[in-house]
């Protein structure tokens, strides 16, 4: 499945609750995409997020189900995303804790 980096810009710091975070997951599994890990940037208004899905028309349709941004949307190759190896390592050790 095809890896994509997504930049989102919020209007104001982020913060999301439980019940955002659910409803994010259940319009992701709708749509496809699954959410890998995110980056958030010191002033907590962007996003950088490693996502697995069909297409970046997908993403951009969970995004807008969800009312959130997605101001760019790229496909990365997921041999250089870290070592090879590295995601699903740290896939696992997320699992576990």
């Amino acid at each position: 499945m095809p890896l994509y980096i997504i930049e989102r810009t919020f209007a104001e710091q982020l913060e999301l609750s439980e019940d955002d975070v659910k409803l994010i997951e259940e319009i992701n599994a709708d749509e496809g995409v699954r959410w890998l890990f995110s980056f958030l940037s010191a002033d907590r208004r962007r996003t950088y997020c490693l996502y697995e899905a069909p297409s970046a028309a997908a993403i951009m349709s969970a995004a807008r189900r969800g009312k959130i941004p997605a101001d760019a949307i790229v496909e990365v190759e997921p041999d250089t995303v870290g070592v090879p190896g590295r995601p699903q390592e740290w896939a696992g050790s997320q699992a576990e804790s």
